[in-house]
């Protein structure tokens, strides 16, 4: 596992990489792509059982991200440990590009393509099982927003993974309360959050998605008890590590100009 410095230096580095995509190619999903900085760079800093030359290794922990369109966030966090070249990023949203604009299957260390919001739970609850009944050791992740949590889809599998006692799967929500058009609480509240997935047969934690030892303590101790799939409410800010995006509905489909990209950057520069 690398260290909280280490943690932290990866994190800068995958948000760096996303205000230059974005940029780039006129994309969205800024906000969400750095919101879920911290949670990846641990993720890909330790916790995930993956060798980067060898992506299809079948004992390999799946990682499923069901919020699709965050998806520079991702390609950022899997280039930087060497499933890819980091130069692949500078093609990020261009026509022929391998990497789209919702994360894709194509790309080295992806597992499933997503993006249609409430399927990667789902996704991941087969592949959980499937792991099961094989008498396979593999984990199954999957990182999911709380907008998507509105979808129906998302409590069915909440009911069948508990049901079948499938303790190799880990979600985790980034939980930043905002999505596209508005504050989660105004578009479809989903308190009391933690209490709905223990009344579904879950073990659940709540964290800062921003505090590397929060995070790191919760993801090293899965199951958090045998028998039941273990569920981390992390709690983001959407735009973590730029101050004029933090908390901004408008980040969530616009992208940086010129002059915000040099000013996001330099305080990316100079933070801690």
């Amino acid at each position: 596992m690398r260290s909280f410095k280490q943690l932290s230096s990866l994190a800068k580095k995958i948000r760096t990489h996303v205000l230059k995509m974005t940029h780039r190619a006129k994309s969205a999903h800024v906000g969400t792509s750095l919101s879920m900085a911290d949670l990846l760079a641990v993720l890909y800093g330790g916790i995930l059982r993956v060798r980067p030359k060898e992506p299809d290794w079948p004992e390999r922990d799946r990682f499923i991200l069901s919020k699709g369109h965050g998806c520079a966030g991702l390609y950022a966090a899997l280039a930087e440990v060497g499933f890819f070249p980091l130069s692949w990023l500078e093609e990020f949203y261009q026509n022929g590009s391998i990497l789209a604009g919702h994360i894709t299957h194509y790309v080295p260390g992806v597992e499933a393509s997503t993006g249609s919001l409430g399927h990667g739970l789902s996704i991941a609850c087969g592949m959980a099982l499937a792991g099961r009944r094989e008498g396979k050791s593999y984990r199954v992740f999957t990182l999911m927003s709380d907008g998507e949590c509105d979808e129906g889809s998302v409590w069915e599998a909440a009911l069948f993974v508990p049901h079948h006692k499938l303790d190799n799967l880990i979600a985790i929500v980034d939980y930043n309360k905002i999505q596209s058009l508005g504050t989660v609480k105004d578009v479809l509240d989903l308190d009391p959050f933690a209490a709905k997935w223990k009344a579904f047969g879950w073990a659940v934690r709540e964290i800062d998605g921003h505090d590397y030892k929060a995070i790191e303590d919760a993801l090293k101790n899965i199951p958090f008890e045998s028998g039941k799939p273990s569920c981390v409410i992390a709690h983001t800010v959407k735009g973590k590590g730029v101050h004029f995006m933090e908390n901004s509905l408008l980040w969530h489909y616009r992208s940086p100009n010129a002059e915000e990209l040099e000013c996001a950057l330099k305080e990316l520069e100079e933070a801690l």
